[in-house]
């Protein structure tokens, strides 16, 4: 950072600034309006607006408004299946100059190390990650994880200057029945900021969970949902990601009266949409769209995002703020044309000279042999519990079905879109095999399975034919992790993910157009889900109802309870 000195100097225009932005138009997010003059920047500040400026470099912005860089307030970059440089390298010239990650997924695998791993990494980015510190490592007890976190084991990272506070506080029922461990956490981090993660949670359940000092949401998905929490007291962050899309649900309620009190997140998105939709610029746009004002939505991008997580620095185009800057042709269409993250240009040549660190839980993937048997479903009795997916949503419902007994095996039936889910632990604990049914992907053949495994990452396996659900299992220990496609006996499509099992060492580019081939291998199976990776992995999370499966069997999610 400059010293005061030369940023009072380079404000009064006593001396050239570092950087002149001139011939653009500055959208103000307080007033509404657009300010006319160069914006002058001093090392990684703004400290000038509305006036001429000399500059040591001056960037032509003719043509172009200039707003606030975009802060996604809530996602995990692990999600995004590449390291936080690729994470980085992808989305920061699409105008995201902060990310707000929760490291939980890596944290489930391989404990603090993974923190470390991401704290270390914000160092070198060029976009601003802030790593909040993870609440629930497991998310329950009715699962096996890689790493248990308890409260002095979280107190050992507080204190690198990546931290905002404490990550989603996803075990709500911990919270309101007081669980100890719970209250521990939230102890240590009493009077600073905490997230929330409270799906469906209302009436004095939602007034005990919110008097803690958890004032944010980002899993309200109705008006009616997210309308109660803004009225008590939190800020509620409207997601869209790759299998949750909350945004169309939730777009009537942002308004210019409501946007101070709303941001964007993405929670959960891969390359292969933000390649062929975007990031947060996608989100913008589709808001705008669909009939939100554009100053709500610009607000909700960045100045309101900025102050629920008590980043003062930053979300508003003006003296004293952090310079980050998007500049667009139109508002509208929020189209990027250039970023400035803490005063510097995303280009190439920045991207490549940044310090990479190397990649940690390599080798996490320890689950054990599988054959065709282990997949069966050994039961007496015909009724069974099916997991029912809503696409677009993590939301499960809770369906029941009537299946035949065949040689003391429930088998898959394809006629009515009932097919295997599995979950295999791969930590090398206990090598717990739960089966179960699910209905929604429309498989015809073969299998899918993943180590992306919300959030124990364990191995999960969806399938019409148990001989392919053990080869696509066995086929993720081989590669340490990924996303694997078979059919046949034959894998079809897959992608490696080395890093504890959730992130590649490739570029995103490659990443991309290696989804693009397990997309269509899943659609030759039959499958209908536009997302069936992700979606596969989030039903496998307990925290989120109604009915979801760990490696300890199915999940009754409103009960807390595994089903006996």
């Amino acid at each position: 950072m400059a010293d005061l000195e030369k940023r009072i100097s380079q404000g009064r225009g006593d001396e050239p600034a570092d950087i002149v932005l001139r011939g653009g138009r500055v959208f103000d997010l307080v007033t509404g309006l657009f300010i006319d003059g160069d914006v002058a920047i001093c090392g990684d500040t703004i400290v000038g607006i509305g006036a001429e400026y000399e500059g040591a470099k001056v960037v032509d912005v003719s043509g172009l408004t200039l707003v606030p860089g975009f802060i996604d307030t809530h996602l995990h970059i692990e999600s995004s299946l590449v390291t936080p440089f690729e994470f980085d390298r992808c989305v920061g010239p699409r105008g995201v100059t902060t990310a707000i990650c929760d490291p939980h997924e890596i944290s489930n695998v391989i404990g603090l190390d993974g923190i470390r791993y991401f704290q270390k990494a914000s160092e070198s980015c060029l976009m601003d990650i802030r790593v909040q510190l993870s609440s629930c490592v497991p998310s329950t007890h009715m699962e096996t994880a890689g790493a248990e976190l308890l409260a002095d084991d979280i107190a050992e990272v507080m204190n690198h200057q990546s931290g905002i506070g404490l990550a989603e506080v996803m075990n709500y029922p911990g919270v309101i029945h007081r669980d100890p461990q719970m209250m521990d956490k939230l102890r240590l981090f009493e009077g600073g900021h905490k997230d929330g993660h409270c799906p469906l949670l209302s009436g004095k359940d939602l007034n005990a969970y919110v008097s803690v000092g958890i004032f944010t949401e980002h899993e309200a998905t109705s008006p009616d949902e997210a309308r109660e929490k803004l009225q008590k007291g939190m800020r509620v962050l409207i997601r869209e990601g790759s299998v949750s899309k909350d945004l169309d649900a939730l777009q009537p309620l942002l308004t210019d009266i409501t946007a101070p009190y709303m941001c964007l997140c993405t929670d959960d998105r891969n390359p292969l949409d933000i390649a062929e939709q975007g990031h947060l610029d996608f989100m913008i746009r589709r808001l705008i769209c669909l009939g939100s004002p554009v100053l709500a939505t610009y607000r909700a991008a960045s100045l309101s995002a900025a102050e629920a997580f008590g980043l003062k620095d930053r979300g508003h185009i003006a003296p004293g703020k952090r310079a980050d800057i998007v500049a667009v042709k139109s508002l509208e269409d929020c189209d990027v044309q250039m970023v400035f993250a803490a005063g510097q240009l995303l280009t190439d040549d920045a991207f490549a000279n940044r310090h990479i660190i190397d990649p940690v839980g390599l080798k996490s993937v320890k689950a054990p042999q599988v054959v065709a048997s282990d997949f069966r479903r050994v039961t007496n009795r015909e009724t069974v519990d099916v997991i029912g997916i809503r696409e677009g949503q993590i939301l499960t419902d809770h369906l029941s079905e009537d299946v035949a007994i065949v040689d003391g095996d429930q088998k898959p039936d394809i006629d009515r879109d009932l097919i295997r889910i599995a979950v295999v632990e791969r930590h090398g604990k206990n090598g717990n095999i739960a089966t179960g049914f699910v209905r929604g992907f429309g498989m015809q053949a073969g299998a899918i399975a993943s180590t992306v495994c919300h959030d124990h990452h364990n191995i999960a396996c969806v399938g019409a034919n148990y001989e392919d659900m053990a080869v696509a299992s066995n086929r993720l220990s081989e590669i340490d992790g990924g996303f694997v496609v078979v059919r046949d006996g034959r894998v079809l499509a897959e992608l490696p993910l080395p890093v504890a099992g959730l992130m590649s060492l490739d570029p995103f580019e490659k990443v991309h157009d290696q989804l693009v081939d397990l997309r269509a291998a899943a659609k030759s199976l039959g499958v209908t889900l536009d997302e069936p990776f992700l979606q596969l992995a989030f039903l496998a999370l307990p925290v989120i109802p109604a009915l979801k499966i760990t490696d300890r069997g199915m999940v009754d999610v409103h009960k807390f309870e595994i089903i006996g």
